[in-house]
Formats: structure tokens, sequence, C-alpha cells
């Protein structure tokens, strides 16, 4: 069967880039090996993926014992003054409204962590400096995402062309459907990179697309060529963590056509996103059983 259907079982990690730790990880992993398709280092096994959080866990243990003593101290010395941060024994803890682009701020902090059942994010004391440097930005997306400043924003634009066309672009992608080429199908059952993220198309019944509607909410279609809408779904995390990536991001002509064999970075954005579904999903059973156990106690 061709690799790209069914790559090997493993996991994948990236590691800084100095002698010791690769020597290191090497001895725990002698059957790790550098992939350059992947960019990265390729453990095989099934339980690959929790051999190396434990030992990534156990590195991290043995960092610098005094980094969070030396944040610590700084953020003493000049700490950020915010109703969004907070300072406790254990780290920086940091809770604002829900911002994508404050998300991808954050993820970009090294050890930074989310806490699901407190709602907020923490950020260690070592990780002070990467936090100072984006802090900018993240408190900016937070201001402009507080429920009343919404409001006002939603307000401004009642009426307004620019409400019209945010309208439109959130009701076609509720239909979820995407314009492929009639003569360039890509495949089914299987995470595909689109314009519109990484998704998996299930099945197309031939309905050509408009090219007004293709170019308006999807890209620009190439001249010539017919599009036909093809449904799709998103990808569940064991479906994106299977997919096996492409070595390189797409070219012109994947661009032009719409649809691409996605590369690693694009499948962590997906994974991410299907593992912040799952813990979602698992928080709300977990409400559920909770108050089904409270119901049941008041009989």
């Amino acid at each position: 069967m061709d690799r790209e259907t069914e790559p090997p079982v493993g996991a994948t990690t990236d590691l800084p880039h100095d002698r010791v730790t690769v020597q290191r990880f090497r001895e725990t992993f002698p059957r790790a090996r550098w992939s350059d398709r992947l960019n990265a280092w390729f453990v095989p096994g099934r339980t690959a993926g929790k051999r190396i959080g434990r030992w990534l866990a156990e590195m991290e243990a043995e960092a610098d014992a005094f980094a969070d003593e030396k944040g610590r101290d700084a953020f003493a010395f000049e700490p950020i003054e915010s109703r969004y941060l907070e300072a406790a024994l254990s780290g920086l803890q940091i809770r604002t409204p829900y911002s994508r682009a404050i998300v991808t701020e954050i993820r970009e902090i090294p050890l930074a962590r989310w806490d699901a059942d407190r709602r907020l994010w923490t950020v260690p004391y070592r990780s002070l400096d990467e936090l100072r440097r984006r802090w900018p930005a993240i408190e900016a997306a937070a201001e402009r995402n507080e429920p009343d400043v919404r409001k006002a924003r939603r307000e401004a634009l009642k009426g307004t062309e620019e409400e019209e066309a945010s309208k439109a672009r959130t009701s076609e992608r509720r239909r979820k459907r995407y314009p492929v080429p009639v003569d360039d199908m890509p495949p089914f059952d299987r995470a595909i990179g689109t314009h519109a993220g990484v998704v998996i198309f299930t099945e197309t019944h031939g309905e050509l697309a408009d090219p007004e509607i293709v170019s308006a909410f999807y890209f620009q279609p190439p001249p010539n060529g017919e599009h036909a809408w093809a449904a799709w779904r998103p990808g569940s995390l064991e479906e994106l963590v299977a997919t096996w990536p492409a070595r390189t991001p797409p070219g012109e002509r994947e661009v032009a056509r719409g649809w691409w064999v996605p590369d690693l970075e694009e499948l962590r954005t997906a994974r991410q996103k299907a593992r912040s579904k799952r813990r979602a999903e698992l928080r709300r059973q977990g409400d559920d059983v909770r108050l089904q156990n409270l119901l049941s106690g008041d009989k």
C-alpha cells in the first residue's frame, strides 16, 4: 500500500539543536531516526508519543533550577501591570476573553499551558522574557474582544456593507462545502489542505460552483476552469495524527488548484484545534455527569 495512505506507527518531536540534548535523546531512543520529510525526529512504536512526553518532562524538570527564581525576581523588579495578568507562586496566570490572535501568541511562549478547569493560561516565570515581548499584542487583542467592545463594534456595523459581507461569509462557511476542480478531484476520506484549512472531503454530487462565489469566499479560480462543490467535515484528532504530512508547503499549482497535501505546520494547527475540541467535549460530558449525579441525589 502507498506510504502516504499508511504512515508508519510512531511519533515525532522537535529538539533544541544542541549536541548534548540530541545525544541524550538518541541514548534514550536508540531506534529514533531523523526524517528530512518531517523535519523532525521520528520514534517508531505505538507508545512512542507517551514515551517522548515522559522524556521531555524529565528534561524540563532537569532544566535550570534557578530559571523560575530568576524570572520571579525579574517580574518583582519590573512587573507587567494588567488586569489580564496575575502573579501566582507557581507562575503567571493569564485570563482574557477568547481571541484566536491571543491563542496564537501564547502558544509561541515556551512552556505556556492551558488550564481547562480554571479557564486560564499559565506561564512559568522562566518564560517571562518571551511573555513580555508578546504582551502588547496579547493585551491589545484582549481589549478588542471584551464583550462590551465587541457589542459596540457590532452596533457600529449594523446596516453597513461590511456587516452584510460578514454575514454572507459566515452563512457560506456553515454550508461546509468547498469548490474542487472537476478534472482534478482531491482524495476523499483523508486530511487535505485547503484555503479554508485542513478538512476531510466526504462526497460530491457534481453540482457546479458559481465562479463568483468561489472568488468571493474561497480563492481566485483559474480562467476557464470548472469547479464542483464537495462536502467536507473536520478531521478527528486520530485522523489528523495519523496523516503523513507533505515535505514542503504547497506550490503555485496546488494553491491555484485549491487543495493539496498539508504540511507539518498545517497539521499541527489542525491538531491543536482538534485537541481543544476534544477537551471541550470531555468537559461537557463531565458537566453532564455531575449534573445527573446532583439530580439523582435530590430524588
